[in-house]
């Protein structure tokens, strides 16, 4: 496994890092550990690390991409490492090709992190005096956030709460990273297979919740895109009476679980590359109740989101796409109609979904990190 560390000084990199190496038998070093090495050997490349790291200057991008690829590439760390320290700017994220598998982000806040650093035995290094310390935390603001932002988007980050005590946090790292441990010994987490079935009415924020998931690459399954699909493909407008039209022609021929039958392959399908999968949009009791029967080995979750009226109705409007699907009427149909009310007062996890986005991704990360790890 290959492992990056990224923090602010005071983060508990180190501390992490040594912990995560006994754990999972890998070694764990900084980029500091690599130049110094380097430039212990009577070499042309060892030669000009010691000299530029004497004279005070940055080794360049380009060159600090080559060293640390080389150096990792010996045989020591083919079976992994932990990295702390790289890469700390958008052109060695970009350049960086050696496979990594997590980035572990520990957050803190930055006074957090000068009063850890000032109680520190060994406070006196001439780099940790106090304007050193706020410098070095403003280029991390300003070069290496956007490293952070860059392995977000690609799905590779994990992001740890640094402020609990030192064994929580290594617990939350070794969840995150599927293992939990039992004793001294490390066992792998396996996840029974699992559906997340995301419920609410129109606007409570279901497809963000989805949005959330999909970006850490989980599979998710639109139960609402064949009614979209079909009257996108009628060039009719989305409205509830065109949209209510179309799902009771569908239920006419398929049932009250229709949407559950015309889904379950793609579900199945998905189960047999992953053991997490999410459904976003399921409305009626026949589609939950029809779930059970045929996924009888499956743990089926209902999480519901709830938002206020109001404000449910908004943001259908600031919609790009099906801004007319809101309503009371719609809420109506939903809930009595389609038959979702059971689904909702049935859901094994409610969210309250009136708040930001930032909000409602905080929610779920705490839901589904109970769901995964527990």
């Amino acid at each position: 496994m290959k492992l990056i560390l990224i923090g602010i000084q005071g983060a508990g990199k180190s501390t992490q890092g040594n912990l995560l190496s006994k754990q999972l038998k890998i070694p764990y070093l900084s980029t500091g550990h690599i130049f110094r090495e380097i430039a212990k050997e009577k070499t042309n490349l060892g030669r000009y690390v010691k000299e530029t790291i004497n004279a005070g200057i940055l080794i360049p991008d380009a060159k600090t991409i080559e060293i640390v690829e080389e150096y990792l590439s010996r045989p020591e760390y083919k079976r992994g490492y932990i990295l702390d320290g790289f890469p700390r700017t958008m052109a060695q994220a970009r350049a960086f090709k050696n496979g990594i598998d997590k980035i572990i982000y520990l957050k803190i806040p930055d006074k957090e992190a000068l009063w850890r650093i000032a109680y520190r035995n060994d406070s006196s290094r001439a780099d940790e005096t106090l304007p050193a310390l706020k410098k070095r935390i403003e280029l991390f603001h300003q070069y290496t956030e956007a490293v952070i932002n860059y392995y977000r988007k690609n799905g590779k980050l994990l992001e740890i709460d640094g402020l609990r005590p030192i064994e929580v946090v290594n617990k939350d790292i070794l969840g995150q990273l599927n293992y939990k441990l039992i004793g001294n010994q490390l066992k792998t987490i396996s996840l029974k297979k699992t559906i997340l079935v995301i419920v609410g009415l129109p606007g409570a924020g279901k497809s963000e919740a989805a949005n959330f998931f999909k970006n850490k690459k989980i599979p998710v399954i639109e139960f609402g895109k064949i009614v979209n699909d079909m009257i996108d493909r009628n060039n009719l407008t989305h409205t509830e009476a065109h949209h209510q039209k179309t799902r009771l022609e569908i239920r006419d021929k398929y049932g009250k679980a229709a949407f559950t039958v015309l889904n379950l392959d793609k579900i199945k399908s998905e189960f047999k590359k992953n053991n997490f999968v999410v459904a976003e949009g399921l409305r009626s009791w026949e589609e939950y109740l029809y779930l059970k029967k045929e996924l009888a080995d499956v743990k089926i979750i209902l999480l519901a989101l709830y938002a206020n009226k109001d404000l449910r109705y908004n943001r259908i409007k600031k919609r790009s796409y099906r801004k007319e699907l809101g309503g009371v009427k719609r809420d109506l149909n939903e809930l009595i109609e389609i038959n979702m009310a059971p689904t909702l007062g049935f859901a094994d996890y409610f969210i309250d979904a009136n708040g930001s986005i930032e909000d409602l991704n905080d929610r779920l990360e705490h839901i589904y990190r109970i769901i995964y790890y527990s």
